[in-house]
């Protein structure tokens, strides 16, 4: 019997944006699960169980759309140190990995640093630079609607 070992490989995006908008109130948006489809275009919905921020050692599900195809997520929270740092784990079928969130006063606004750190056995060869795309508009449109709000 042949088989055909596909090797898993850890990928690594990191971004970071100059949000106008207190420290604070940047913190309290991003580590609410539930409103990250608000801003995220791969976030559908997500069922925390609970309204406001997450703490250490939560758990909530999300279903993102992965290219496509609806994957339901299992998340953990591994790190929730208001203002500064927010960390979650992540398993599903199809990927898993870890969100991380870092955050700065600069100015008079934040410096928010996210980086997503994943593995998968899928073969797809365009998905890291969807990755990368989907993570720009992310980071964009969470720029925007917390300078605008």
């Amino acid at each position: 019997m042949n088989s055909v070992e596909h090797p898993v490989r850890l990928e690594r995006i990191s971004q970071e944006r100059y949000i106008q908008a207190p420290i604070e109130a940047v913190y309290d948006y991003v580590t609410q699960p539930d409103r990250w489809q608000e801003w995220h275009p791969t976030s559908l919905s997500a069922d925390t169980g609970t309204t406001g921020s997450l703490a250490a050692g939560q758990r909530f599900t999300e279903i993102i759309d992965l290219l496509g195809v609806r994957v339901p997520m299992s998340h953990r929270v591994q790190v929730a140190v208001a203002p500064r740092e927010f960390r979650v784990v992540f398993t599903s079928l199809a990927v898993d990995g870890c969100i991380h969130y870092l955050l700065q006063s600069q100015g008079g606004g934040t410096l928010f640093k996210r980086i997503l750190t994943y593995e998968t056995e899928l073969q797809l060869t365009s998905l890291h630079a969807r990755m990368i795309e989907l993570s720009n508009q992310a980071l964009d449109r969470l720029k925007q609607r917390l300078e605008t709000s």
